[in-house]
């Protein structure tokens, strides 16, 4: 069976293995997940869950000055959206993401998908948008090599030559070049998953995940064999 959940990142710490070995880690906080609709091959052409993480919060808004009050919800959920999620008997979500389950009928509307469906020793994919950089150089954004440090060459941190003057006359289409870097979505595969608490619906994940911390981070079971 497939296994995935919605998580956010809160930072990385620390732990101690059994044979006492130090482990980096990755904290999440992985659901609760609640179910919002169960797609199936007669209505959608395909079987999937689709899940939501997180309560959308509103915010009051004094309309007329005169005390009477109106919510407007600030995540953007309008009253269709709002509609689907009263329909699967939960408040408005935030997050909502679909996984494809291979037992997707066994769900039901309302159900929740906590972090007890993982358990220690399992490998996962982690997907993110990673940290935005801004603009950067060749060196940094590329790994290319810089020019020499010595006093008088001028040439340090610069790309360099893109091309021959005669032929090809011309810049190839691909050629790496300084350029805005991260803030793309990013899967780290074949991550260890080393602790579960599942009364604070935590995953401590081995090493590093991608993204900063609050951010989104989509766990699945991996799709890749160990090496």
């Amino acid at each position: 069976m497939k296994k995935a959940i919605l998580t956010t990142k809160v930072g990385m710490t620390q732990i101690f293995g059994e044979n006492g070995v130090l482990i980096p880690v990755t904290v999440l906080v992985a659901g609760p997940c609640v179910v919002t609709q169960v797609k199936t091959e007669e209505n959608d052409g395909y079987k999937a869950v689709q899940v939501g993480f997180a309560d959308a919060k509103d915010r009051v808004v004094n309309k007329d000055g005169k005390g009477s009050k109106k919510v407007y919800n600030r995540h953007g959920v309008n009253k269709a959206e709002q509609g689907h999620f009263k329909k699967a008997g939960t408040d408005s979500k935030k997050y909502v993401r679909e996984f494809r389950f291979e037992n997707a009928e066994e769900y039901k509307l309302g159900d929740e998908i906590k972090a007890d469906i993982f358990a220690e020793g399992d490998k996962v994919d982690a997907t993110a948008i990673s940290k935005g950089k801004g603009f950067q150089g060749a060196v940094k954004r590329l790994g290319q090599h810089r020019g020499p440090m010595k006093h008088g060459s001028k040439f340090h941190r610069h790309q360099g030559s893109n091309g021959a003057c005669s032929s090809p006359s011309r810049v190839f289409k691909g050629k790496g070049m300084p350029g805005h870097m991260g803030s793309v979505k990013v899967t780290v595969r074949n991550l260890e998953v080393v602790r579960v608490d599942s009364e604070k619906n935590l995953l401590l994940v081995k090493g590093a995940v991608p993204g900063c911390k609050k951010a989104l981070v989509t766990i699945k079971e991996t799709t890749k064999a160990d090496c």
